[in-house]
């Protein structure tokens, strides 16, 4: 008989990831916000290719926040979108995938190579829990003026300090000191600014 993770726990799936609590994907309201998330992304894609002017009022529905003069070209692939907040100015290159399970918050003045993933969701290292399909995320915070290079790799819980820069191809696991150049898999310091 399956482990009844949530025994004495009123709260629905979707009110555990919001908390930051272990959860099973497979609560309504979770499917309809990813839903809602892929059409808005679709829909600003398509926009996006024929006036990227147009295009800002369905990025602005799809995240949570997006500051002037945000650029983000398509396609983006998120989760739900409403978990991520862009500050102003932040430039972000094709192909960016944000799994916002738990917030994405990306400052000010960023450059987001192509191909990069900021991935939040977490999931057990034990084998039974992972089987039951248990899931958690932790939030990425991303500084001002940071430079993430193409194809970077942001894990869950990370922070990365303004003014820092990540080299491509990075995997970044640990926090990142402001003003740091990491480089690496996993990523590790190769010089201070």
């Amino acid at each position: 008989m399956p482990t009844d993770h949530f025994a004495g726990d009123p709260r629905t799936n979707y009110e555990r990831m919001l908390a930051g609590d272990l959860y099973i994907a497979d609560d309504p309201e979770i499917a309809r916000r990813q839903q809602r998330a892929m059409r808005l992304a679709a829909r600003y894609e398509a926009a996006y290719f024929e006036d990227a002017g147009t295009a800002r009022p369905l990025l602005a529905e799809l995240l949570a926040s997006v500051g002037e003069g945000v650029d983000v070209r398509p396609p983006l692939r998120v989760d739900y979108g409403s978990n991520i907040t862009i500050g102003a100015r932040t430039f972000v290159n094709y192909n960016l995938t944000a799994l916002d399970v738990a917030a994405v918050t990306i400052g000010e003045d960023c450059q987001i190579g192509p191909n990069v993933q900021l991935l939040t969701p977490t999931h057990p290292v034990e084998p039974q829990p992972r089987r039951d399909k248990l899931e958690a995320a932790l939030p990425i915070t991303i500084g001002d003026n940071v430079w993430l290079g193409g194809g970077a790799i942001v894990l869950p819980g990370v922070t990365i300090g303004d003014n820092s820069v990540v080299g491509a191809g990075a995997v970044v696991t640990k926090d990142v000191p402001a003003g740091t150049v990491v480089v690496g898999n996993p990523a590790r310091p190769a010089r201070t600014l």
